[in-house]
Protein backbone atom coordinates (compact mmCIF):
# COMPACT_ATOMS: atom_id res chain seq x y z
CA UNK A 1 0.00 0.00 0.00
CA UNK A 2 1.47 3.45 -0.94
CA UNK A 3 1.81 6.48 1.29
CA UNK A 4 0.98 10.28 0.09
CA UNK A 5 2.56 12.91 1.51
CA UNK A 6 2.51 16.87 0.99
CA UNK A 7 4.92 19.75 1.09
CA UNK A 8 3.86 23.23 0.81
CA UNK A 9 6.79 26.10 0.32
CA UNK A 10 5.10 29.14 1.72
CA UNK A 11 5.85 32.36 -0.94
CA UNK A 12 7.33 29.90 -3.56
CA UNK A 13 7.75 30.08 -7.71
CA UNK A 14 8.96 28.97 -10.01
CA UNK A 15 7.35 28.02 -14.28
CA UNK A 16 5.42 25.03 -14.95
CA UNK A 17 8.84 23.94 -17.36
CA UNK A 18 11.18 23.91 -14.16
CA UNK A 19 8.36 22.29 -12.28
CA UNK A 20 7.97 19.34 -14.79
CA UNK A 21 11.32 18.86 -15.01
CA UNK A 22 11.93 18.73 -11.17
CA UNK A 23 8.75 16.68 -10.80
CA UNK A 24 10.33 14.26 -13.07
CA UNK A 25 13.60 13.84 -10.61
CA UNK A 26 11.68 13.56 -7.85
CA UNK A 27 9.63 10.55 -9.43
CA UNK A 28 12.85 9.13 -10.02
CA UNK A 29 14.14 8.86 -6.51
CA UNK A 30 14.03 5.35 -4.65
CA UNK A 31 10.89 4.06 -3.04
CA UNK A 32 8.44 6.75 -5.58
CA UNK A 33 5.31 5.95 -7.55
CA UNK A 34 4.58 8.98 -8.46
CA UNK A 35 5.28 12.78 -7.80
CA UNK A 36 4.32 16.35 -8.66
CA UNK A 37 5.17 19.97 -8.10
CA UNK A 38 2.54 22.57 -8.72
CA UNK A 39 1.62 26.12 -8.14
CA UNK A 40 -1.55 26.08 -5.13
CA UNK A 41 -3.82 27.64 -7.88
CA UNK A 42 -7.48 26.39 -7.30
CA UNK A 43 -7.46 24.60 -11.02
CA UNK A 44 -3.54 23.28 -10.08
CA UNK A 45 -5.30 22.00 -6.86
CA UNK A 46 -7.94 20.14 -8.54
CA UNK A 47 -6.28 18.95 -10.76
CA UNK A 48 -4.26 17.31 -7.70
CA UNK A 49 -7.03 16.24 -6.24
CA UNK A 50 -8.28 14.75 -9.33
CA UNK A 51 -4.57 12.54 -9.90
CA UNK A 52 -5.42 11.65 -6.03
CA UNK A 53 -1.54 13.25 -5.12
CA UNK A 54 -3.85 15.75 -2.80
CA UNK A 55 -3.79 15.88 0.64
CA UNK A 56 -4.81 17.72 3.95
CA UNK A 57 -1.51 19.63 4.08
CA UNK A 58 -1.50 20.27 0.23
CA UNK A 59 -5.06 21.66 0.55
CA UNK A 60 -3.84 24.71 2.83
CA UNK A 61 -1.72 26.24 -0.06
CA UNK A 62 -2.44 29.64 -1.60
CA UNK A 63 -2.12 30.80 -5.38
CA UNK A 64 1.32 31.89 -4.17
CA UNK A 65 2.43 28.57 -2.40
CA UNK A 66 4.43 25.63 -4.08
CA UNK A 67 2.32 22.08 -3.51
CA UNK A 68 4.91 19.13 -3.94
CA UNK A 69 3.06 15.69 -3.61
CA UNK A 70 4.70 12.38 -3.56
CA UNK A 71 3.51 8.79 -3.47
CA UNK A 72 6.01 6.29 -2.00
CA UNK A 73 6.10 2.72 -1.09
CA UNK A 74 6.51 3.50 2.79
CA UNK A 75 6.05 6.99 4.94
CA UNK A 76 9.66 7.16 5.58
CA UNK A 77 10.47 6.60 1.62
CA UNK A 78 7.96 9.81 1.07
CA UNK A 79 9.35 11.49 3.70
CA UNK A 80 12.83 10.82 2.43
CA UNK A 81 11.27 11.99 -1.09
CA UNK A 82 9.88 15.32 0.03
CA UNK A 83 13.39 16.29 1.57
CA UNK A 84 14.96 15.34 -1.67
CA UNK A 85 12.96 17.65 -3.76
CA UNK A 86 13.62 20.58 -0.68
CA UNK A 87 17.14 19.85 -1.44
CA UNK A 88 16.70 20.49 -5.37
CA UNK A 89 14.17 23.41 -4.64
CA UNK A 90 16.78 25.18 -2.35
CA UNK A 91 19.47 25.25 -5.00
CA UNK A 92 20.47 28.97 -5.79
CA UNK A 93 19.17 30.44 -9.32
CA UNK A 94 21.96 30.16 -12.01
CA UNK A 95 24.29 32.74 -11.89
CA UNK A 96 23.91 35.43 -14.92
CA UNK A 97 26.28 37.89 -16.35
CA UNK A 98 30.11 38.44 -16.30
CA UNK A 99 29.86 39.41 -12.61
CA UNK A 100 27.83 36.65 -11.46
CA UNK A 101 24.48 38.51 -11.00
CA UNK A 102 21.44 37.05 -9.68
CA UNK A 103 18.79 36.27 -12.91
CA UNK A 104 16.11 39.24 -12.67
CA UNK A 105 13.16 38.75 -10.75
CA UNK A 106 11.18 40.91 -12.48
CA UNK A 107 9.51 41.73 -16.00
CA UNK A 108 10.94 45.52 -15.50
CA UNK A 109 14.53 43.79 -14.40
CA UNK A 110 14.55 41.40 -17.12
CA UNK A 111 13.91 44.46 -19.99
CA UNK A 112 16.57 46.23 -17.82
CA UNK A 113 19.32 43.57 -17.81
CA UNK A 114 18.58 42.15 -21.27
CA UNK A 115 18.27 45.91 -23.27
CA UNK A 116 16.95 45.36 -26.30
CA UNK A 117 14.34 42.65 -25.76
CA UNK A 118 11.53 42.52 -28.11
CA UNK A 119 9.62 39.36 -26.75
CA UNK A 120 8.69 37.89 -23.23
CA UNK A 121 8.26 34.31 -22.63
CA UNK A 122 5.13 33.51 -20.12
CA UNK A 123 5.00 29.90 -18.24
CA UNK A 124 3.14 30.66 -14.89
CA UNK A 125 -0.46 29.29 -13.95
CA UNK A 126 -2.80 30.17 -16.26
CA UNK A 127 -4.65 32.28 -13.39
CA UNK A 128 -2.15 34.73 -14.09
CA UNK A 129 -0.63 34.76 -17.71
CA UNK A 130 -3.41 37.05 -18.77
CA UNK A 131 -2.05 39.80 -16.18
CA UNK A 132 1.75 39.07 -17.01
CA UNK A 133 0.98 38.77 -20.67
CA UNK A 134 -0.75 42.46 -20.46
CA UNK A 135 2.18 44.26 -18.51
CA UNK A 136 4.81 42.50 -21.34
CA UNK A 137 2.71 44.20 -24.35
CA UNK A 138 2.05 47.33 -22.06
CA UNK A 139 6.26 47.41 -22.29
CA UNK A 140 6.30 46.53 -26.01
CA UNK A 141 7.03 43.38 -26.11
CA UNK A 142 5.54 40.61 -28.54
CA UNK A 143 4.81 37.69 -25.68
CA UNK A 144 5.08 34.19 -26.08
CA UNK A 145 2.50 32.15 -23.68
CA UNK A 146 3.60 28.61 -22.63
CA UNK A 147 0.83 28.71 -19.99
CA UNK A 148 -2.52 27.34 -20.74
CA UNK A 149 -6.04 27.02 -18.81
CA UNK A 150 -6.38 30.99 -20.09
CA UNK A 151 -10.46 31.61 -20.61
CA UNK A 152 -11.05 32.14 -24.36
CA UNK A 153 -12.46 35.84 -23.42
CA UNK A 154 -9.11 36.61 -22.02
CA UNK A 155 -7.21 35.33 -24.94
CA UNK A 156 -8.96 37.65 -27.75
CA UNK A 157 -8.72 40.44 -25.43
CA UNK A 158 -5.26 39.78 -24.68
CA UNK A 159 -4.91 39.37 -28.50
CA UNK A 160 -6.76 42.44 -29.56
CA UNK A 161 -4.95 44.77 -27.39
CA UNK A 162 -1.50 43.25 -29.01
CA UNK A 163 -3.08 44.25 -32.80
CA UNK A 164 -3.71 47.64 -31.36
CA UNK A 165 0.08 48.07 -30.23
CA UNK A 166 1.07 46.07 -33.49
CA UNK A 167 2.44 43.41 -31.36
CA UNK A 168 2.40 39.58 -31.36
CA UNK A 169 0.52 37.27 -28.68
CA UNK A 170 1.57 33.28 -29.30
CA UNK A 171 -0.25 31.72 -27.22
CA UNK A 172 -1.74 30.67 -24.65
CA UNK A 173 -1.13 26.87 -24.58
CA UNK A 174 2.03 27.92 -27.17
CA UNK A 175 4.31 24.93 -27.25
CA UNK A 176 6.63 25.81 -30.15
CA UNK A 177 8.00 28.82 -31.68
CA UNK A 178 11.37 29.59 -33.59
CA UNK A 179 11.64 33.11 -34.43
CA UNK A 180 14.60 34.39 -36.62
CA UNK A 181 16.84 31.13 -36.12
CA UNK A 182 15.84 31.02 -32.01
CA UNK A 183 14.24 27.94 -30.79
CA UNK A 184 11.47 28.49 -28.25
CA UNK A 185 10.32 26.17 -25.65
CA UNK A 186 9.62 22.69 -27.60
CA UNK A 187 11.44 23.36 -30.81
CA UNK A 188 14.24 21.85 -32.81
CA UNK A 189 17.28 23.93 -34.34
CA UNK A 190 16.66 24.09 -37.95
CA UNK A 191 18.69 26.29 -40.49
CA UNK A 192 17.27 29.78 -41.43
CA UNK A 193 15.57 30.09 -44.99
CA UNK A 194 13.09 31.18 -46.90
CA UNK A 195 9.86 29.40 -45.53
CA UNK A 196 7.62 31.00 -42.87
CA UNK A 197 5.41 28.80 -41.02
CA UNK A 198 2.23 29.57 -38.58
CA UNK A 199 1.11 26.85 -36.59
CA UNK A 200 -1.80 26.74 -34.34
CA UNK A 201 0.07 23.30 -33.07
CA UNK A 202 3.16 22.82 -31.31
CA UNK A 203 4.15 19.44 -32.81
CA UNK A 204 3.20 19.97 -36.40
CA UNK A 205 5.57 22.80 -36.49
CA UNK A 206 8.27 20.76 -35.33
CA UNK A 207 7.34 17.90 -37.66
CA UNK A 208 7.17 20.47 -40.69
CA UNK A 209 9.73 22.65 -40.00
CA UNK A 210 12.00 19.61 -39.54
CA UNK A 211 11.09 17.97 -42.61
CA UNK A 212 11.73 21.21 -44.35
CA UNK A 213 15.17 21.22 -42.97
CA UNK A 214 15.99 18.09 -43.87
CA UNK A 215 14.88 18.69 -47.70
CA UNK A 216 17.94 20.69 -47.68
CA UNK A 217 15.84 24.07 -47.04
CA UNK A 218 15.44 26.59 -44.33
CA UNK A 219 12.44 28.55 -41.83
CA UNK A 220 12.74 32.00 -41.44
CA UNK A 221 10.05 32.00 -38.76
CA UNK A 222 7.65 29.45 -37.35
CA UNK A 223 5.02 31.33 -35.40
CA UNK A 224 2.88 29.52 -33.23
CA UNK A 225 -0.36 30.61 -32.00
CA UNK A 226 -2.18 28.86 -29.84
CA UNK A 227 -4.53 25.46 -30.35
CA UNK A 228 -7.83 27.80 -29.83
CA UNK A 229 -6.72 30.65 -31.99
CA UNK A 230 -8.54 29.37 -35.10
CA UNK A 231 -12.08 29.10 -33.41
CA UNK A 232 -15.04 31.26 -33.48
CA UNK A 233 -13.87 32.97 -29.78
CA UNK A 234 -10.78 33.84 -30.98
CA UNK A 235 -10.83 34.88 -34.33
CA UNK A 236 -7.38 33.74 -36.23
CA UNK A 237 -6.50 37.21 -34.61
CA UNK A 238 -2.79 35.88 -33.94
CA UNK A 239 -2.52 33.57 -37.60
CA UNK A 240 -3.71 36.87 -39.04
CA UNK A 241 -0.88 39.07 -37.08
CA UNK A 242 1.37 36.57 -37.78
CA UNK A 243 0.16 36.41 -41.67
CA UNK A 244 0.94 40.25 -41.35
CA UNK A 245 4.37 39.92 -40.31
CA UNK A 246 5.28 37.36 -42.50
CA UNK A 247 3.90 38.96 -45.97
CA UNK A 248 5.77 42.15 -44.45
CA UNK A 249 9.09 40.39 -43.98
CA UNK A 250 11.45 40.29 -46.91
CA UNK A 251 13.44 37.14 -46.17
CA UNK A 252 10.22 34.71 -46.38
CA UNK A 253 9.05 33.99 -49.71
CA UNK A 254 7.04 31.34 -49.24
CA UNK A 255 4.70 30.55 -46.10
CA UNK A 256 2.85 26.99 -44.51
CA UNK A 257 -0.22 27.30 -42.73
CA UNK A 258 -1.07 24.53 -39.82
CA UNK A 259 -3.52 23.99 -37.62
CA UNK A 260 -6.30 21.33 -36.97
CA UNK A 261 -9.95 21.35 -38.37
CA UNK A 262 -10.37 25.64 -37.64
CA UNK A 263 -14.20 27.11 -37.16
CA UNK A 264 -15.66 26.93 -40.92
CA UNK A 265 -16.21 30.54 -40.59
CA UNK A 266 -12.70 31.24 -39.48
CA UNK A 267 -11.50 28.95 -41.83
CA UNK A 268 -13.06 31.65 -44.69
CA UNK A 269 -11.30 34.76 -42.90
CA UNK A 270 -8.05 33.40 -43.14
CA UNK A 271 -8.15 31.94 -46.47
CA UNK A 272 -9.59 35.78 -47.90
CA UNK A 273 -6.75 37.49 -46.29
CA UNK A 274 -4.26 34.72 -48.03
CA UNK A 275 -5.52 35.41 -51.32
CA UNK A 276 -4.60 39.24 -50.29
CA UNK A 277 -1.12 38.56 -50.06
CA UNK A 278 1.55 38.15 -52.68
CA UNK A 279 3.35 34.96 -51.78
CA UNK A 280 2.58 31.31 -52.12
CA UNK A 281 0.68 29.39 -49.21
CA UNK A 282 0.92 26.33 -48.19
CA UNK A 283 -2.45 25.01 -46.37
CA UNK A 284 -3.05 22.19 -44.33
CA UNK A 285 -6.52 22.03 -42.00
CA UNK A 286 -5.14 18.13 -40.88
CA UNK A 287 -8.51 16.10 -40.64
CA UNK A 288 -10.49 19.09 -41.75
CA UNK A 289 -12.64 18.42 -45.44
CA UNK A 290 -10.63 20.28 -48.48
CA UNK A 291 -11.89 23.84 -48.75
CA UNK A 292 -11.88 25.93 -51.61
CA UNK A 293 -8.26 27.52 -52.00
CA UNK A 294 -7.49 30.85 -53.13
CA UNK A 295 -5.32 31.08 -56.61
CA UNK A 296 -1.90 31.77 -54.66
CA UNK A 297 -2.45 28.79 -52.06
CA UNK A 298 -2.26 24.96 -52.60
CA UNK A 299 -4.07 22.43 -49.81
CA UNK A 300 -1.90 19.87 -48.09
CA UNK A 301 -3.78 16.74 -46.39
CA UNK A 302 -0.84 15.74 -44.35
CA UNK A 303 2.18 17.85 -42.17
CA UNK A 304 4.83 15.34 -44.74
CA UNK A 305 2.55 16.95 -48.05
CA UNK A 306 2.65 20.39 -46.52
CA UNK A 307 6.56 20.01 -45.72
CA UNK A 308 6.96 18.39 -49.27
CA UNK A 309 4.67 21.49 -51.49
CA UNK A 310 6.85 24.26 -49.67
CA UNK A 311 10.03 22.43 -50.30
CA UNK A 312 10.51 19.60 -52.12
CA UNK A 313 10.51 15.91 -50.33
CA UNK A 314 12.91 14.57 -47.99
CA UNK A 315 15.27 12.14 -49.75
CA UNK A 316 15.24 9.14 -48.32
CA UNK A 317 16.00 5.26 -49.00
CA UNK A 318 13.14 3.80 -47.34
CA UNK A 319 11.31 0.90 -49.25
CA UNK A 320 8.13 0.58 -47.28
CA UNK A 321 6.96 -2.32 -49.66
CA UNK A 322 9.75 -4.25 -48.86
CA UNK A 323 9.31 -3.83 -45.07
CA UNK A 324 5.26 -4.55 -45.57
CA UNK A 325 6.03 -7.88 -47.42
CA UNK A 326 8.77 -9.00 -44.62
CA UNK A 327 5.87 -8.24 -42.03
CA UNK A 328 2.99 -9.90 -43.89
CA UNK A 329 5.23 -13.10 -43.69
CA UNK A 330 6.13 -12.80 -40.11
CA UNK A 331 2.95 -11.66 -38.39
CA UNK A 332 0.33 -13.83 -36.83
CA UNK A 333 -3.08 -13.98 -38.50
CA UNK A 334 -4.55 -12.75 -35.11
CA UNK A 335 -2.72 -9.49 -35.27
CA UNK A 336 -4.82 -6.93 -37.71
CA UNK A 337 -4.80 -3.64 -35.60
CA UNK A 338 -2.64 -0.36 -35.65
CA UNK A 339 -1.89 0.86 -31.88
CA UNK A 340 -0.56 4.94 -32.03
CA UNK A 341 1.36 5.74 -29.16
CA UNK A 342 1.74 9.13 -29.55
CA UNK A 343 2.92 12.19 -27.46
CA UNK A 344 2.29 14.89 -30.17
CA UNK A 345 -1.07 15.68 -30.60
CA UNK A 346 -0.63 16.63 -34.00
CA UNK A 347 1.26 13.98 -35.06
CA UNK A 348 -1.81 11.56 -33.46
CA UNK A 349 -4.21 13.42 -35.72
CA UNK A 350 -2.29 13.23 -38.78
CA UNK A 351 -2.10 9.60 -38.61
CA UNK A 352 -5.82 9.33 -38.10
CA UNK A 353 -6.05 11.07 -41.12
CA UNK A 354 -3.91 7.94 -42.63
CA UNK A 355 -5.99 5.72 -41.42
CA UNK A 356 -9.08 7.64 -42.40
CA UNK A 357 -7.97 7.37 -46.09
CA UNK A 358 -7.40 3.99 -45.74
CA UNK A 359 -10.66 3.37 -45.00
CA UNK A 360 -9.98 1.75 -41.75
CA UNK A 361 -12.72 2.76 -38.80
CA UNK A 362 -10.43 3.73 -35.70
CA UNK A 363 -10.58 5.53 -31.89
CA UNK A 364 -8.65 7.94 -30.36
CA UNK A 365 -8.51 10.36 -27.41
CA UNK A 366 -7.71 13.45 -29.43
CA UNK A 367 -9.96 12.33 -32.23
CA UNK A 368 -10.60 13.75 -35.67
CA UNK A 369 -13.97 14.10 -37.71
CA UNK A 370 -14.80 10.60 -38.70
CA UNK A 371 -13.13 8.69 -35.66
CA UNK A 372 -15.64 6.53 -33.64
CA UNK A 373 -17.24 7.78 -30.49
CA UNK A 374 -16.59 4.76 -28.67
CA UNK A 375 -13.73 2.60 -27.99
CA UNK A 376 -13.60 -0.54 -29.70
CA UNK A 377 -12.74 -3.62 -27.20
CA UNK A 378 -10.23 -4.36 -30.72
CA UNK A 379 -9.90 -1.89 -32.64
CA UNK A 380 -7.00 0.56 -34.68
CA UNK A 381 -6.56 2.85 -31.03
CA UNK A 382 -4.64 5.89 -31.43
CA UNK A 383 -3.60 7.76 -28.42
CA UNK A 384 -2.18 11.26 -27.79
CA UNK A 385 -0.66 10.66 -23.73
CA UNK A 386 -0.51 14.46 -23.83
CA UNK A 387 -3.48 14.61 -23.58
CA UNK A 388 -4.90 16.69 -20.26
CA UNK A 389 -6.42 13.04 -18.72
CA UNK A 390 -2.77 11.80 -19.23
CA UNK A 391 -0.49 15.08 -17.85
CA UNK A 392 -2.36 15.76 -14.61
CA UNK A 393 0.03 15.95 -12.12
CA UNK A 394 2.81 14.31 -13.88
CA UNK A 395 5.56 15.97 -16.47
CA UNK A 396 4.36 15.97 -20.17
CA UNK A 397 5.55 12.88 -22.57
CA UNK A 398 7.47 14.52 -24.62
CA UNK A 399 10.09 15.16 -21.01
CA UNK A 400 9.32 11.84 -19.54
CA UNK A 401 7.99 9.20 -21.63
CA UNK A 402 6.88 6.62 -19.18
CA UNK A 403 3.55 6.28 -19.59
CA UNK A 404 3.97 6.30 -23.35
CA UNK A 405 6.57 3.75 -22.99
CA UNK A 406 3.47 1.69 -20.99
CA UNK A 407 1.54 1.65 -23.89
CA UNK A 408 4.33 0.56 -26.17
CA UNK A 409 4.54 -2.47 -23.66
CA UNK A 410 1.23 -3.07 -23.84
CA UNK A 411 0.69 -2.78 -27.39
CA UNK A 412 3.27 -5.63 -28.02
CA UNK A 413 1.89 -7.35 -25.80
CA UNK A 414 -1.73 -7.63 -27.20
CA UNK A 415 -1.99 -10.08 -28.85
CA UNK A 416 -3.98 -8.43 -31.75
CA UNK A 417 -2.30 -6.15 -32.79
CA UNK A 418 0.00 -5.50 -35.57
CA UNK A 419 1.55 -2.03 -35.55
CA UNK A 420 2.50 0.22 -33.08
CA UNK A 421 3.23 3.84 -34.05
CA UNK A 422 5.66 6.10 -31.98
CA UNK A 423 6.40 9.27 -32.37
CA UNK A 424 10.03 10.25 -31.42
CA UNK A 425 10.26 14.01 -30.31
CA UNK A 426 13.58 15.80 -29.70
CA UNK A 427 14.60 19.14 -29.55
CA UNK A 428 14.62 21.85 -26.87
CA UNK A 429 12.88 20.90 -24.17
CA UNK A 430 12.43 17.85 -24.85
CA UNK A 431 13.74 14.24 -23.10
CA UNK A 432 17.51 13.89 -23.51
CA UNK A 433 17.05 10.10 -24.93
CA UNK A 434 13.69 9.62 -26.18
CA UNK A 435 15.02 6.76 -28.11
CA UNK A 436 16.34 4.82 -25.33
CA UNK A 437 13.12 4.94 -23.25
CA UNK A 438 11.54 3.81 -26.31
CA UNK A 439 14.30 1.08 -27.11
CA UNK A 440 13.93 -0.17 -22.83
CA UNK A 441 9.88 -0.66 -23.91
CA UNK A 442 10.48 -2.88 -26.57
CA UNK A 443 12.87 -4.84 -24.68
CA UNK A 444 10.16 -5.23 -21.51
CA UNK A 445 7.59 -6.35 -23.49
CA UNK A 446 6.89 -10.37 -23.05
CA UNK A 447 6.35 -10.40 -27.15
CA UNK A 448 8.13 -9.07 -30.29
CA UNK A 449 4.98 -10.32 -32.64
CA UNK A 450 4.28 -6.92 -33.85
CA UNK A 451 6.13 -4.35 -35.24
CA UNK A 452 7.41 -0.62 -34.15
CA UNK A 453 7.04 1.79 -36.39
CA UNK A 454 8.82 5.19 -35.40
CA UNK A 455 9.25 8.41 -36.88
CA UNK A 456 11.75 10.67 -35.40
CA UNK A 457 11.27 14.42 -35.11
CA UNK A 458 13.77 16.68 -35.12
CA UNK A 459 17.47 17.46 -36.92
CA UNK A 460 21.01 16.45 -36.18
CA UNK A 461 21.32 19.69 -35.13
CA UNK A 462 19.44 19.10 -31.67
CA UNK A 463 21.54 18.15 -28.65
CA UNK A 464 19.76 14.96 -28.87
CA UNK A 465 20.74 14.13 -32.63
CA UNK A 466 18.32 12.59 -35.21
CA UNK A 467 20.84 10.19 -36.61
CA UNK A 468 22.00 9.13 -32.81
CA UNK A 469 18.35 8.59 -31.87
CA UNK A 470 17.83 6.65 -35.40
CA UNK A 471 20.56 4.17 -34.67
CA UNK A 472 19.41 3.62 -30.94
CA UNK A 473 15.71 2.50 -32.49
CA UNK A 474 17.26 0.66 -35.51
CA UNK A 475 19.39 -1.32 -32.66
CA UNK A 476 16.50 -2.21 -30.62
CA UNK A 477 14.57 -3.53 -33.83
CA UNK A 478 12.25 -0.83 -34.73
CA UNK A 479 11.77 0.60 -37.91
CA UNK A 480 12.35 4.22 -38.43
CA UNK A 481 9.89 5.96 -41.02
CA UNK A 482 11.48 9.69 -43.01
CA UNK A 483 7.99 11.10 -41.28
CA UNK A 484 5.06 10.47 -39.36
CA UNK A 485 2.53 10.10 -42.52
CA UNK A 486 4.95 7.28 -44.17
CA UNK A 487 5.33 5.38 -40.54
CA UNK A 488 1.25 5.58 -40.64
CA UNK A 489 0.98 4.38 -43.87
CA UNK A 490 3.03 1.47 -42.96
CA UNK A 491 1.30 0.83 -40.14
CA UNK A 492 -2.02 0.54 -41.77
CA UNK A 493 -1.04 -1.25 -45.15
CA UNK A 494 0.82 -3.84 -42.23
CA UNK A 495 -2.83 -4.15 -40.66
CA UNK A 496 -4.48 -4.66 -43.30
CA UNK A 497 -2.88 -7.08 -45.76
Amino acid sequence: MSVLANRVRKGFYLDSVALMRLSQSVSSLPGVASAAMMIGTPSNLRILDEAGLLDAEGRKAGPNDLVVAVRGRSADEAKAALDGSDKLLSRPPEQAGPKGARNPRSMDAAIAALGGANLALISVPGAFAGSEARKALSRGLNVMIFSDNMPAEEERALKLFARDKGLLVMGPDCGTAMIAGVPLAFANAVPQGEIGIVAASGTGLQEVATLIARAGSGVSHGIGTGGRDLSEKVGALTTLAALDALDADPATKRIVIISKPPAAPVAKIVLERVAKSPKPHVICFLGADAFDMPKNARHAATLEEAAALASGPVPDAFDAAKIAAEWTKRLPASRRFVRGVYSGGTLCAEAQTILRKAGASFWSNAPIPGAMATKPESGHVLIDYGADEYTLGRPHPMIDPTLRDAGIVAGLDDPNVAAILVDIVIGTGANDDPAEHAANAVAAAKSRDAVVIACVTGTDLDAQNRAAQVRTLEEAGIVVAPSNAAASRLAIAIAQR
